[in-house]
């Protein structure tokens, strides 16, 4: 497993845990003293700060993956490769004149 892989399932693993934890604290009742609401503020706090943790490993491996992906040029219509091999063969013509 690589390293982001082994980073963003850590950063879930906060996140939910940080939730969890602001859920017992109003369902304890905790959240409703002064300790307990700046308890509660840093669990979301941290929840947030790992939640855009994982939005930007997203979207670098969105980018990694859209860059990975072979370009296909067009091919050029058959009528202008044929216009561009006849220029080639009267250039010399013209030099030689």
């Amino acid at each position: 497993m690589s390293d982001r892989a082994i980073l963003f399932l850590f950063s879930v693993v906060v996140i939910i845990g940080s939730l969890a934890a602001a859920v017992w604290l109003v369902a304890s009742g905790q959240a409703q003293t002064v300790d307990g609401l700046f308890l509660l503020l840093m669990v979301l706090l941290l929840a947030v700060a790992f939640g855009l943790y994982c939005v930007f490993l997203i979207r670098r491996a969105r980018e990694e993956a859209a860059s990975a992906l072979p370009t296909a040029k067009a091919p050029l219509p058959a009528q202008s490769q044929v216009q561009t091999q006849a220029k080639s063969a009267l250039a010399p013509a013209k030099a030689a004149e």
